[in-house]
């Protein structure tokens, strides 16, 4: 069998999904293209631009199945490169741009959400990560041509629901690391050591910096001893709450910032006790959800794809309206789970869903629809 990838903006959730994709299918003989994660505009826009003319020798070669992401202008791309057009596709969602928060002073969204729909339209099938995805896609495409003046054909959202299914990004744990190596005080258990706290995410404008510094503003109050590790990516223009985290809350941060090793990042997952989220935007959150499948117990907001994800008894109460509120509902529950931790009757919720042998199931059998 031969396949072909197609990621128009190569993030890391994006790349992360071509190497499972061709993990799990190793005796597939696959093609993979990706273009950079920058210049997101132009990007979503000329990317069949680009492919059709580099890369016309690749996209003409003979492939029993095409899988590319929503970022991929399909509907172009089959139109310049005809011969794309009779190779069964899968448009794979790991966001969708009409459920994706604006950026501050961002422009509309509008030519990228048009560029999904044409894309969605063109293909076979449709893969979203989560139910969540795939609700605020449809939901957001109905809202939009339900804006338009005339002409809209009343069948759009009924045959992209016909079309869709959900199989979220595989996720597995890494390599059992030593635990005091990660970098947290030594090896006892808690509450002979500190609470082990985890938050994971870029340090960008929706991954809710200003939630977790209201949430460790609050925590500190309380007489619980904890130490945190802050891991993600940091930008030029990332919010200032991250700074402010930095500088207030040194005596419990016991890493900050990025960590460029795999290991490395796998051992201060393994050895952290709960991992934390503040996010306003989660399509699956394939950090946290690699977190909880090295060990840690999800402390996660009652909203976004968190609910279809984790037990209630994991998620806290979401209330954008207050947001003091919240971070306290978010304290609250974290000493409900420490005390749970210290009783010995916590665990991580079983994750099995998201390994890989399950998802690769799942595409079986999506492969097998697309066969017939």
């Amino acid at each position: 069998m031969r396949g072909l990838l197609l990621s128009a903006y190569h993030a890391h959730s994006h790349r992360q999904w071509c190497q499972a994709i061709e993990g799990m299918f190793a005796e597939w003989q696959w093609t993979e293209l990706a273009l950079p994660a920058r210049h997101f505009s132009w990007r979503v826009r000329g990317n069949p631009l680009h492919w059709s003319l580099a890369e016309r020798p690749t996209l003409e070669q003979s492939y029993d199945v095409l899988l590319a992401t929503s970022m991929v202008d399909l509907a172009t791309l089959r139109g310049l490169v005809p011969s794309l057009a009779r190779v069964p596709s899968i448009l794979y969602f790991h966001e969708n741009q009409f459920a994706y928060p604006p950026r501050p002073g961002q422009a509309s969204l509008l030519e990228a959400q048009m560029v999904s729909l044409y894309a969605a339209l063109a293909a076979d099938q449709l893969v979203f990560n989560s139910h969540y995805n795939r609700d605020t896609f449809l939901g957001g495409t109905s809202d939009l041509l339900a804006r338009l003046p005339d002409f809209v054909p009343n069948s759009v959202v009924p045959v992209l629901t016909e079309k869709s299914r959900v199989v979220p990004v595989p996720v597995s744990a890494g390599a059992r690391q030593d635990a005091v190596a990660a970098g947290y005080t030594s090896g006892a258990e808690f509450p002979a050591r500190p609470l082990r706290l985890l938050w994971v995410g870029r340090f960008e404008y929706d991954k809710g910096g200003a939630g977790l510094l209201r949430f460790l503003q609050r925590l500190e109050g309380e007489s619980i001893k904890y130490e945190i590790a802050v891991l993600g990516q940091q930008f030029r223009n990332s919010p200032v709450a991250f700074a402010e985290i930095e500088s207030t809350f040194a005596h419990r941060l016991v890493q900050f910032g990025y960590v460029a090793e795999t290991a490395d990042y796998h051992g201060w997952l393994q050895a952290a006790d709960i991992v934390v989220s503040t996010a306003d935007h989660e399509f699956q959150g394939l950090a946290v959800l690699e977190a909880v499948m090295s060990g840690c117990l999800p402390l996660v907001p009652d909203r976004l794809a968190y609910p279809e994800l984790y037990p209630a008894q994991f998620c806290y109460a979401s209330i954008p309206a207050d947001p003091d509120a919240e971070a306290d509902a978010a304290v609250e529950l974290l000493l409900a789970l420490a005390r749970g931790l210290e009783a010995g009757i916590s665990r991580p919720p079983v994750m099995t869903a998201f390994g890989h042998d399950a998802v690769r199931a799942q595409y079986l059998s999506l492969f097998a629809e697309l066969a017939g």
